[in-house]
């Protein structure tokens, strides 16, 4: 939703400490308010990335309209997370973390392409809502989903991509099972665990045996942890070194997860995973 343009004739106040806190108010062309310091050190890097090589900050400063002092303090940021780099002759160049995001994008974008085939069969042999999701940092994120072809089916709810969610999760216990333990930890915490429904795993010693579960079934359970009435069965995917780099989940209401189907949907993940990770493995 649009927020609504800052009227400058309240004695100025409002619209000049909103500039001075560096948040641009929205105009006619904008429609909503955005950070002023954040769009400056978009514009930083998209200078440096047109240059072809390294650029002096007297040039740079030139090019985004910025005095030199505020041009050398964003590229300080900048450059203490990795975005930026000084070259040989000290010139500003864009840094190593650039590389890595966009490589990080690209491994996702073909990730998603090598699983659609598979997650469309399996959304085929099963019926039920399918979604195929990565660990972005400390969130489970969806990279894609298919719904169910039953009257009655799951919706993916908005917040699945928490930081706070993957213990709740099918496909998130099938990432974390074969985690290292540090990095398993990095992500759900040594405290207790975010409670989402009265099911949802109290405590990292409960998860722990949850997971060697996981480890030993080859597919992950989720019983109405994360949302009530809804059931889900997990794979992970890896890749060419066997590092798990998502997961596959099917999701069921709970009237329906049970007897062959439900033990139908657990073959099917496991094989899908199986190939998913054949395919991102070569």
């Amino acid at each position: 939703m649009g927020i609504p343009e800052t009227d400058r004739s309240y004695s100025g106040f409002r619209a000049d400490a909103a500039e001075s806190r560096g948040v641009a108010e929205a105009g006619p062309k904008r429609g909503r308010r955005t950070i002023q310091s954040l769009e400056r050190a978009i514009d930083l890097l998209e200078i440096l990335a047109s240059a072809g090589g390294g650029m002096a900050l007297t040039e740079i400063a030139r090019r985004s309209g910025l005095n030199a002092s505020t041009c050398h303090h964003l590229l300080a940021t900048l450059a203490k997370r990795g975005l930026v780099g000084r070259s040989v002759g000290r010139n500003y160049v864009l840094g190593p973390r650039i590389a890595h995001l966009s490589e990080s994008r690209l491994k996702h974008f073909s990730f998603v392409d090598a699983a659609l085939p598979e997650l469309r069969e399996l959304n085929e042999v099963t019926r039920e809502s399918v979604q195929l999701a990565a660990m972005q940092g400390k969130s489970l994120a969806t990279l894609a989903k298919l719904d169910s072809m039953l009257p009655v089916r799951v919706g993916f709810d908005d917040e699945y991509s928490r930081s706070d969610a993957a213990h709740a999760t099918a496909a998130g216990k099938a990432i974390l099972a074969w985690l290292p333990e540090t990095e398993m930890v990095r992500i759900v915490g040594s405290g207790p665990l975010r409670s989402f429904t009265e099911k949802t795993i109290p405590s990292c010693e409960e998860l722990h045996e949850n997971l060697r579960l996981v480890r030993r079934n080859g597919y992950s359970w989720e019983n109405e942890e994360f949302q009530l009435g809804v059931v889900c069965v997990g794979g992970a995917v890896r890749d060419q070194n066997g590092a798990v780099v998502g997961a596959i989940g099917v999701s069921m209401p709970r009237m329906r997860a049970k007897g062959p189907h439900l033990e139908a949907v657990k073959r099917h993940v496991k094989d899908s995973s199986r190939r998913i990770s054949a395919i991102c493995g070569k």
